[in-house]
């Protein structure tokens, strides 16, 4: 019988921001993070719900500005995320053993 995962609160908030402030589909988001579909579109839906109301017109960000702050958030991601790869792989060849050429 498998054990039923469980997700922190802050876990599923970070999943449905990764989906809201980046604009990528929640079927690509729930595939790179290993959920559900289904489970990451509550947690999507739950946290529209405890954002509030999109801003309106009146809001203080302009158009352009929301479109670059978007950008910018979709572009820090991809960066943190290189930033991790990065790392493994650091860590990775740190972890091997210097290969030894026969001829010298």
């Amino acid at each position: 019988m498998r054990k039923r995962k469980s997700y922190t609160p802050e876990y599923r908030r970070e999943a449905a921001a990764l989906v809201l402030d980046t604009d990528r589909p929640i079927a690509h988001v729930a595939a790179e993070i290993d959920v559900g579909p289904q489970l990451l579109g509550r947690w999507v839906q739950q946290e529209r719900e405890r954002r509030g109301p999109a801003p309106g017109p009146d809001a203080p960000l302009a158009a352009e500005e929301r479109e670059e702050l978007k950008c910018l958030r979709r572009r820090v991601y991809e960066l943190e995320r290189d930033n991790e790869f990065l790392g493994k792989a650091a860590a990775f060849f740190a972890s091997r053993p210097p290969q030894r050429n026969g001829s010298s």
